[in-house]
């Protein structure tokens, strides 16, 4: 007992007390599934909490099956969880000022990377101003998660580089002003100036993603070497910027008191325990979560109060025997009867 005593618990019971949560890995392994989970077993402990999915391809909207915003929507069945979709990308006219204002954005718009960096960190600023005392994020695939990590040197390049043009041009701008009647000069000080204030708003949240006790990282994988190779890649990056990332969720596990009569599962059991072996090997000083492979997507409230259970407390496999479906031959039976069912009422529509 003494060997296993200071293991971590497979649990994400330490997360539960920081400000910010980030839920991060590879594409597909499950990272909305697992943010709105934890999102709604953190409504049951803290005061206020807000869910924001970073991705692209948003699927929050999915998970609860409700549609968010860029704004923040109250979650429906809870008085405490607010939920937005942010556009990763800079909203148009967000820095134009008078005059030359556009033209200027478009400059400032030119610099790679900095449309997502000022978008993020007015996400930030808003979000400074708003009552939440945790916030979770739904973040994109790993290689658009470790750009949102480097935002605040990004703008600190583009800022710099902004002034260097504004150094070699200045002669240039002086006369394109006095031809179009416009003070260039005043506008590209107005955006130099919201460039700096969303620079400062994005270091100062920099310094709290650097407090472990503020904020964590739970990285979502699955046991597969892609995902593996992926994580550890996550978990150096995270440790190169100074971010906290001790939880794990192992998601789509083959559980094998769970496999049952199927060969399939079996064999598909057997790859994973390689892989779960090297998980365990590798993190032994981290929080590592085993999550089932279900029939079904979870999507729905109710469906994700009865899988965020998984979070706070280890799954249980139930016996093979407990589980429907039964062999592969009587599942392939009920999918035909399925698959007859559905062309019955296409046809009668």
């Amino acid at each position: 007992m003494a060997e296993t005593a200071d293991v971590p618990e497979p649990t994400l019971n330490s997360v539960m007390g920081h400000k910010w949560i980030f839920v991060g890995g590879k594409g597909g392994v499950g990272k909305t599934t697992c943010s709105s989970s934890l999102a709604v077993q953190l409504a049951v402990v803290r005061r206020n909490v807000l869910i924001i999915s970073t991705d692209p391809a948003h699927n929050l909207s999915d998970a609860f099956q409700q549609k968010f915003t860029s704004a923040p929507s109250p979650v429906e069945g809870f008085d405490n969880l607010f939920a937005m979709e942010v556009d990763p990308t800079l909203e148009t006219g967000a820095l134009d000022g008078e005059g030359g204002g556009g033209f200027l954005t478009e400059l400032a718009g030119s610099i790679p990377g900095i449309d997502e960096a000022m978008s993020f960190a007015e996400v930030m600023r808003q979000v400074q101003t708003m009552d939440y005392d945790c916030i979770v994020f739904d973040t994109a695939p790993t290689g658009h998660t470790l750009r949102l990590l480097q935002f605040p040197t990004t703008l600190e390049k583009g800022l710099a580089k902004l002034m260097s043009l504004r150094g070699t041009l200045g002669g240039a701008l002086g006369q394109v002003s006095a031809l179009l009647g416009i003070d260039l000069d005043a506008a590209q000080g107005e955006l130099l100036g919201k460039l700096e204030e969303l620079k400062r708003v994005v270091e100062e949240v920099n310094a709290q993603f650097r407090d472990p006790e503020l904020t964590t990282f739970v990285c979502v994988c699955i046991p597969e070497f892609l995902s593996l190779y992926e994580t550890e890649r996550l978990v150096q990056e995270l440790a190169r910027f100074e971010i906290d990332a001790s939880a794990i969720v192992i998601n789509q596990v083959i559980f094998e008191e769970e496999v049952g009569d199927s060969g399939l599962l079996a064999a598909r059991a057997r790859m994973q325990q390689k892989y779960l072996a090297q998980f365990d090997d590798l993190y032994e000083d981290f929080h590592l979560v085993r999550l089932p492979l279900l029939e079904e997507e979870v999507r729905g409230v109710p469906a994700l109060r009865a899988f965020s259970q998984n979070l706070l407390q280890p799954y249980k496999p139930q016996p093979a025997s407990r589980q429907s479906g039964g062999t592969p031959a009587a599942e392939v039976a009920r999918l035909k009867a399925r698959i007859r069912e559905l062309e019955a009422q296409l046809s009668a529509a």
